[in-house]
């Protein structure tokens, strides 16, 4: 156990015992100042590994629930017309405030029940058709595109390779460079390997600061470089998989500050201001010209690593 992960236990059992506590009593104020150091001593100058244990946490914000508080008269849609549903994409229509707009999303369950039904958000060649075919009823009708990013990766199995893994993931890479309108990305916990960059292929990146996004897992990093998967800390570590690390290298754009210890159950403040920033975006982009928007995101990726 990590020491993060110890400490994490240590604030939610003074969390606990405040909660029993008279306001007003002297014990009320003392273990506040307590919890409130803990939490600092604990999250100020976290690792690049305990980012990596943060974005993953159970109780981290969920995409679900975050459509459900920045988007209002959210409607799901279902199926790639070709085979399945996979319920590892969450998408559909609903409205930013006044604008329509159409929602993508890698869907995590909060407990063991609802991850096993969404595969832990590992996509199947049915999610990534069923995000494009949403995508390209975003273009036919003009709604802007918001995708939110949180998988370990692509869904790696059998089944997923023999109905064309790779071929869907590469449609999605192609596809997306060529949507005739604005395409805002938001990676919120993980962003794992070619299942996350299919639909992170937009105009604008946002990135969670406490966040993820990376060519592969440090586990599987580790198994690679060092040839087992004891050094995954360390790898995290030299990977320059962070919000930070990214945003120095103008792979994202901006990075969503989080409550200390992480994002769990957005207030209403915190929403209200990434739906004023993601609006203003998408304006901004929509007043461009489709040619030169098109260039824009297609030099953007280009210029990524030079």
């Amino acid at each position: 156990m990590s020491k993060l992960e110890e400490n994490e236990i240590k604030i939610k059992e003074l969390e606990t015992e405040i909660l029993a506590m008279d306001m007003n009593s002297e014990e009320f104020k003392a273990k506040t100042k307590e919890l409130q150091k803990l939490k600092e001593a604990t999250y100020k100058n976290l690792s690049h590994w305990d980012q990596v244990l943060i974005a993953r946490g159970e109780n981290r914000l969920k995409a679900s629930k975050l459509i459900s508080r920045i988007i209002t008269d959210f409607v799901e849609f279902h199926g790639d017309r070709y085979y399945a549903d996979d319920s590892a994409i969450e998408a559909g229509i609903g409205y930013l405030r006044d604008m329509p707009v159409t929602v993508i999303a890698q869907s995590k369950g909060s407990n063991t029940t609802e991850s096993i039904k969404h595969n832990f958000s590992m996509t199947s060649p049915e999610g990534f058709r069923k995000s494009l075919r949403l995508a390209k009823e975003a273009e036919k009708f003009g709604r802007p595109i918001i995708t939110i990013i949180d998988t370990p990766g692509a869904y790696p199995g059998k089944g997923a390779e023999q109905r064309g893994q790779a071929r869907a993931i590469a449609d999605n890479l192609m596809e997306f460079f060529k949507l005739r309108v604005p395409v805002v990305a938001i990676v919120l916990s993980e962003g794992g390997s070619g299942g996350a960059l299919a639909l992170t292929i937009s105009d604008y990146i946002y990135m969670f600061e406490n966040a993820i996004y990376s060519v592969l897992s440090p586990e599987g990093f580790s198994s690679i470089l060092f040839k087992n998967r004891i050094t995954a800390e360390e790898a995290a570590n030299i990977m320059k998989l962070t919000s930070v690390d990214l945003k120095e290298m103008s792979i994202i754009d901006e990075i969503v500050k989080e409550p200390l210890g992480g994002i769990k159950a957005p207030s209403k403040d915190f929403c209200d201001n990434l739906v004023d920033s993601l609006y203003s975006k998408i304006k901004e982009l929509q007043k461009e010209d489709v040619d030169t928007l098109l260039e824009n995101r297609y030099q953007k990726f280009r210029k990524m690593g030079i």
